[in-house]
């Protein structure tokens, strides 16, 4: 378990936000998996319990939880106070992914066979569908936090799967209606409903709120969570595109396969000629796996400067964002932390 008195502690080797994830992620996976029940009869663990513990158990690096720690420490609070929180954040991602893979037909996560694949599509959507149940009951029994923050924080997490709902709606429409005319403006409306609040603004958000910190300071993290965010889920982007196949442990290049408007490919499409955006089209319609198709693909977006106009654009979203935390935050190694964060989300290589 977490000794939450040893976070980020005076003295300690912690250098930069991957070195607090390589500490902490373990533990803190430890923590937010007590909070899975076991059944009442054995054939609810077998069915239900036990598959969802194991999915969460590969949980990669746990830095949604991890961070909203570092922002409630942030603002100068108890980080203890935060866990149950945190773990039903990570419990949201757990669920949108067993949900993700199944309604985009994916192979792989983190380098295992998806889950509805291994248990099937029933019992996979019903562990989803558990996991959601995870995220405001296990705010709502935790006894450490008063009324006035649960309701409060309970509300960031409704509001937070609207949200991400939305996103994933327009996500899959686009590729059901086969929509090829969406803009780089629409791709960061999705992007920032589908990954930016579950996995930066809110995060933070809600530890600050634990936290005890002031609107302003709330807010500004909220922000600085949003633009960080939308600079992960680019990067995620990026890295199936270009990045290595052994890092990304779910399918390299199945964005092409599933056709997904990423930021890359809808700047790809403005920009191409006809020659170039008709084949690129016809690539990402084909759901095709062969790697010289991929390759093809890809080589098409790089001939547009797509990837290197999106790596730009996220490398600008979070300097920006870094500057301004640093005029809404008081220096601390828990501010220092969620700046080394920003330059984490968009360098990590997995």
């Amino acid at each position: 378990m977490v000794d939450f008195n040893e976070l980020l502690a005076e003295g300690d080797d912690i250098q930069s936000f991957e070195d607090y994830l390589n500490r902490y992620a373990d533990r803190v996976g430890d923590a937010i998996n007590s909070f899975i029940p076991h059944g009442t009869h054995p054939d609810m663990d077998r069915y239900l319990y036990a598959p969802l513990l194991q999915f969460s158990r590969n949980g990669g690096k746990r830095h949604r939880p991890l961070i909203c720690f570092a922002a409630c420490m942030a603002v100068g609070g108890d980080a203890a106070r935060a866990l149950s929180a945190a773990a039903a954040i990570e419990h949201f991602h757990t669920a949108a992914l067993i949900h993700d893979d199944i309604a985009d037909e994916a192979e792989l996560r983190r380098g295992e066979r998806c889950l509805y694949l291994t248990e099937g599509l029933g019992l996979a959507i019903n562990m989803g569908d558990l996991g959601l149940q995870l995220v405001n009951g296990t705010v709502a029994k935790d006894a450490n936090l008063d009324d006035h923050t649960k309701v409060r924080v309970l509300t960031e997490l409704i509001e937070m799967t609207k949200r991400t709902i939305e996103g994933q709606a327009l996500d899959i429409g686009w590729a059901r209606d086969r929509r090829y005319d969406i803009s780089p403006e629409d791709y960061l409306v999705m992007a920032t409903c589908k990954t930016a609040h579950y996995s930066g603004a809110v995060p933070l958000a809600i530890g600050a709120i634990i936290g005890g910190g002031t609107e302003t300071q709330i807010e500004g993290l909220r922000n600085y969570g949003l633009d960080t965010g939308l600079a992960f889920q680019i990067q995620d982007d990026l890295l199936n595109l270009v990045g290595r196949a052994e890092s990304t442990k779910k399918g390299f290049r199945d964005d092409i396969t599933e056709g997904k408007r990423t930021l890359v490919v809808v700047h790809a499409l403005q920009n191409l000629g006809d020659a170039d955006h008709a084949r690129l089209v016809e690539l990402l319609s084909s759901h095709t796996k062969e790697p010289a198709d991929l390759q093809e693909a890809v080589d098409i977006m790089q001939k547009s400067g797509s990837i290197e106009y999106a790596r730009n654009y996220a490398e600008n979203l979070t300097s920006i964002a870094k500057n301004r935390l640093v005029d809404m935050i008081e220096p601390s190694r828990a501010r220092d932390l969620l700046i080394s964060m920003a330059d984490w989300f968009v360098s990590r290589l997995k």
